[in-house]
């Protein structure tokens, strides 16, 4: 399956009233619009109205204009980013799987804009862990997480038992070089 089968098995999690495009679509343009350096809702709407022609005839949709700024603002307001990490997965899973003798590297990062309770001496940021293989030269899994109510250690760990992978090798930081009491 295609990546943009998988995103087409993500539950729509919006209101029926007003959705005038598919999910699968609005997930799949926020991506191209990220990996052409398109960074936040108007970036992205700018995207949309170059790549109007392109994007229409590629993904045989026929709308008269795709998603605005605002648009793109309300979807990643209640976003669930867990099911399209999920579906990417799953995806990447069949398409670029991990062999033995793979090189793998392991890294944390906090999304930026995802800051809450700022003023609290301990703040809360989105993360997400992804597995980058060298052979591949691409991310091949992810798993998101929220800085309080978890680890990244224990969630390195949760990913590497997901993956159920050997004979691999495996490069993280120092974080992760922590003994145990």
């Amino acid at each position: 399956m295609s990546l943009i089968e998988h995103l087409k098995q993500i539950e729509d999690y919006r209101a029926p009233r007003g959705r005038r495009y598919p999910l699968w679509l609005m997930i799949l343009l926020a991506i191209l619009g990220t990996m052409s350096e398109c960074y936040g809702y108007a970036a992205l709407e700018d995207f949309c109205v170059r790549h109007y022609c392109t994007l229409c005839q590629c993904f045989g949709i026929e709308v008269p204009r795709l998603p605005s700024d605002s648009t793109f603002r309300r979807l990643f307001e209640q976003f669930d980013f867990e099911r399209v990490v999920s579906a990417f997965n799953a995806w990447s899973g069949v398409q670029m799987p991990i062999t033995e003798g793979d090189g793998l590297a392991i890294d944390g990062k906090s999304i930026k804009g995802t800051l809450s309770h700022y003023r609290a001496s301990y703040q809360n940021f989105v993360n997400v862990v992804s597995v980058y293989s060298h052979q591949h030269g691409v991310v091949v899994a992810l798993k998101q997480f929220e800085n309080k109510a978890t680890s990244e250690l224990s969630v390195v760990q949760t990913l590497l038992e997901t993956l159920q992978v050997s004979g691999v090798v495996f490069t993280m930081d120092a974080l992760h070089a922590q003994k145990n009491d």
